[in-house]
């Protein structure tokens, strides 16, 4: 079993930035694909941006391109979220996952999840 622990989240206003981390046990770290979801109230749980093994593979959601920036660093089994103009519908739960093969958009290609942490963001 492969733990996954998100901090990073809280309140911030519109138009603001915060940097979501995400750390993983075990050694095999450099070895997945990570990623990021998240799930507002109400709503399944949609994809946000995905992390090849070395890093030097992303991939980003319509929705935040341009905005957010996912990178990883292997020696500290941690993986990032950088969030900048955050805006009100960026308010949901935010997890990190972890795929054992490939970076992929559908939750469901993913073998591990964290517990996720929450970002609100206001006006």
């Amino acid at each position: 079993q492969v733990q996954l622990v998100e901090s990073g989240g809280g309140l911030v206003q519109a138009g603001g930035s915060l940097r979501l981390s995400c750390a993983a046990s075990g050694r095999a770290f450099s070895t997945y694909a990570m990623a990021w979801f998240r799930q507002a109230p109400g709503k399944e749980r949609e994809f946000i941006a995905a992390i090849g093994r070395s890093g030097s593979i992303t991939y980003y959601a319509d929705s935040v391109k341009g905005r957010f920036t996912i990178s990883r660093d292997n020696a500290k089994n941690t993986v990032y979220l950088q969030m900048n103009s955050l805006r009100p519908e960026d308010t949901a739960v935010y997890y990190c996952a972890a795929s054992a093969r490939y970076l992929y958009v559908s939750p469901g290609e993913y073998d591990y999840w964290g517990q996720g942490t929450q970002v609100t963001v206001s006006s």
